[in-house]
C-alpha cells in the first residue's frame, strides 16, 4: 500500500522494524519536503516488495557501477520522474537511504547518493566512501556521499 510522506508530521509508518526508525522517518520526510518545495512533487513510497522494479534498478546500478551489494533489507522504495530527471529512492532497515538521480537527456547529470540516518554506523559495504555531514530539522545529522554514474541504465 502506497504511503504519502508527510513532512509536517513525521511518521515511522513502514519503517518500524528499523533500529533507527525515528531518524530514518526524519530522513524520508526531509526528502519529501525537498521534492515538494523544489518540484511540487508529492513523495509517495511503497513497501519494497511492491516497488520491486525500483529496488532492482537501484541494486543493478550499484552492482554494475561499483560492485556494491547492500546487506540490509530494503523496507520501502519509490521511483518517479520530475522534469527530465528520473529518480529512485530505497530506504533500508539499517537506516540507509539510497537515491539514484538519472537525467534522461544525453550527457545530463547522473549519480547515486547515499544518506545515513542519525545514529547508524557506516555499513561495511560503504566503508571506502567519505561522508559529509549536514544538519536537518527533520532528520538530525545526516551523513551523505555519492558517486557519478558512468554507464547507461
Amino acid at each position: 500500500m502506497a504511503y504519502v510522506v508527510d513532512f509536517d508530521t513525521v511518521s515511522t509508518v513502514g519503517l518500524e522494524s528499523s533500529p533507527v526508525a525515528d531518524a530514518l522517518a526524519g530522513l524520508r520526510a526531509n526528502e519529501a519536503r525537498y521534492f515538494r518545495n523544489k518540484y511540487g512533487h508529492v513523495f509517495t513510497v511503497e513497501p519494497a516488495a511492491e516497488a520491486a522494479e525500483a529496488v532492482d534498478w537501484v541494486h543493478r546500478i550499484l552492482e554494475e557501477e561499483r560492485g556494491l551489494v547492500i546487506a540490509s533489507p530494503a523496507l520501502e522504495a519509490t521511483a518517479f520522474q520530475v522534469e527530465n530527471i528520473r529518480m529512485a529512492y530505497v530506504f533500508y532497515r539499517s537506516g540507509l537511504s539510497i537515491n539514484v538521480m538519472y537525467t534522461v537527456d544525453e550527457g545530463g547529470k547522473r549519480a547515486v547518493g547515499f544518506k545515513l540516518s542519525d545514529g547508524m554506523d557506516v555499513p561495511e559495504e560503504l566503508g571506502a566512501f567519505k561522508f559529509a555531514r549536514q544538519r536537518s530539522k527533520l532528520a538530525g545529522t545526516i551523513r551523505g556521499t555519492y558517486f557519478v554514474v558512468k554507464k547507461e541504465h
